[in-house]
């Protein structure tokens, strides 16, 4: 949810004012005849920029923080003010992000560093900045007003439709609507780039650099190496292990208490962040000393307000750990919606779904709820954090090893609904068939079914790989930082998480954007581009111990 919202922070601050621009030929032939830049001294010219973007990083700060304030404090009363407020920032900043004179700047240092010369006196820092500034400069002007006018509504209608859709289950009253999005989502993607599929436009925006092609290859490998693995599981029975000693009574304000002393001892740091609960958990802010994440508890089961605690903690955990040497700039920024997603799955299932962890966290949970644990032992809990589910009906309720389904049900849906494969009226149908050959279950209701996220009421295609992705950059990550510093079970189970936290922030955190995608990044890191196989084999052999699977 933290993602998305950004996500849509971002859509609504490229839509509002767009009533100047309405296409890039029209906005490049006004810079051409209104701004006169003389002969480039390429420094000069990328330290302008520079001061642009980080005024616009500073502006989108304040943005973060009220977005942030609007989830966990804003009075009721106060939601008119807040979105006329929120409406005439992100004025501000789409004006200040279609500045000509950046877009100039911006067309001239990346046309020199496309060059035979090359612009050598620009660092590959400074290279990285100037092609995801002028990216995303590309994208907010080519769309016109007429069509953000249109998003804007639709978003609107469309999620009130799908809430309505989902209430009395019935897919045909959100049919209409998710069309118009399709219909959409194809427009916008031609006006972007009509040169390549219109599915890699839209997964472009989530996930840098990565293609429809290169996602195949990478979940059919997962799909087919996950089948037989559910399939065994569940024919031994996913209940031979038991959550049980997670199921009661808990108090929330000490289970609130227990995530703050967890989160803390995985490393975030209060002195540039804080810890709220919210309805939704989600990871925001306003600068790396400055990130605000929220979780929420529940009850009758200390499992997820913990599992939530550290997913958030991975968030905060790679915020906290960008770069400020290059700050404001987009290159310090998060390389994707995947590689962000991996920080919070490689701490919340690496790490918290580990016997290590098991091992400290078992006494914290004995010391916070006295007699609820006494009995427990450590594999008892490691088993408890890591039963398969049955029925696996909804994503947001599954688990480690059956939610990449989940993912690729949907994935396949939409990328098939942007290309004309796959029509709307088909979405249930196919979306039965898909969930009883990948996972054996047929969900009961479309509400469990197809109707059950909101990313579509939204026109989010593109945004659900990522979750995805970011599973295999965690494993993949994971098991190159276990290669990296020896011990580190040992180290986990005593509950000191220094030397991993240090170890990313080397590796993942300061280098933000410098790559281009996921597979360059990995290359860097581990020596290898993405590489499903190191994922699947993370999950069998951990899956096939937990149910005694030869």
């Amino acid at each position: 949810p933290n993602l998305l919202t950004c996500s849509m922070l971002a859509a609504t601050s490229r839509s509002v004012s767009a009533a100047r621009i309405t296409r890039i030929g029209r906005c490049q032939a006004s810079m051409a005849s209104s701004v006169n830049l003389a002969p480039v001294d390429h420094q000069k010219a990328y330290e302008k920029v520079a001061d642009k973007l980080r005024e616009l990083s500073a502006l989108e700060g304040i943005g973060g923080l009220l977005g942030w304030d609007e989830m966990t404090m804003l009075p009721d009363g106060a939601s008119g003010s807040r979105g006329a407020q929120k409406a005439a920032l992100a004025g501000v900043v789409f004006d200040k992000r279609t500045d000509a004179e950046l877009g100039a700047l911006l067309r001239q240092l990346d046309s020199a560093i496309k060059s035979k010369e090359g612009a050598p006196e620009l660092d590959e820092y400074a290279r990285a900045t100037v092609r995801d500034a002028f990216k995303e400069y590309t994208r907010t002007v080519v769309l016109p007003k007429e069509m953000a006018q249109r998003a804007a509504i639709l978003g609107s209608e469309g999620h009130q439709a799908w809430v309505e859709a989902r209430k009395s289950n019935d897919f045909s009253k959100f049919a209409p609507f998710l069309q118009r999005w399709v219909d959409l989502n194809r427009e916008k993607a031609a006006f972007i780039d009509p040169s390549i599929p219109a599915y890699d436009v839209l997964l472009d925006e989530y996930e840098k650099g990565m293609t429809s092609a290169r996602l195949d290859e990478v979940f059919i490998e997962v799909r087919e190496g996950l089948k037989p693995l559910i399939a065994a599981i569940k024919a031994k029975g996913c209940k031979t292990i038991s959550e049980e000693c997670c199921m009661g009574t808990f108090d929330v304000d000490t289970q609130a208490k227990l995530c703050k002393e967890v989160a803390v001892d995985i490393g975030f740091n209060l002195e540039c962040g804080r810890l709220d609960v919210s309805v939704h958990p989600f990871t925001g802010g306003t600068h790396p000393t400055d990130v605000r994440m929220t979780t929420r508890f529940k009850p009758d089961n200390v499992l997820e307000g913990l599992t939530g605690a550290i997913h958030e903690t991975g968030h905060a955990l790679y915020e906290q750990g960008r770069n400020l040497k290059y700050d404001g700039l987009p290159v310090n920024a998060a390389m994707s919606m995947g590689v962000h997603e991996s920080q919070s799955l490689m701490w919340e299932r690496m790490v918290g779904l580990s016997k290590p962890f098991a091992t400290y966290l078992l006494p914290k949970l004995q010391a916070a709820f006295p007699g609820k644990f006494d009995s427990v032992t450590t594999e008892v809990l490691y088993q408890a954090f890591n039963v398969v589910q049955e029925p696996s009906l909804v994503r947001t309720e599954s688990d480690e090893l059956t939610y990449p389904m989940h993912i690729i049900v949907r994935y396949e849906i939409e990328k098939g609904l942007i290309a004309g494969t796959v029509k709307v009226e088909d979405v249930p149908r196919l979306w039965t068939e898909k969930m009883r050959e990948y996972l054996g279950d047929v969900p009961p209701t479309d509400a469990q079914g197809c109707l059950q996220d909101v990313h579509w009421s939204m026109g989010a295609m593109g945004y659900f790989p990522t979750y995805t992705l970011g599973a295999l950059y965690a494993a993949q990550i994971y098991q190159c930082a276990m290669k990296h510093l020896p011990g580190l079970e040992g180290q986990i189970a005593a509950g000191d998480f220094k030397q991993l936290k240090a170890w990313l922030n080397e590796h993942i955190h300061k280098l933000g954007s410098l790559y281009a995608n996921g597979d360059e990044l990995m290359t860097a890191v581990t020596g290898e581009p993405l590489k499903p196989s190191v994922f699947l084999t993370y999950l069998k052999e951990k899956y096939s111990a937990l149910y005694g699977i030869a």
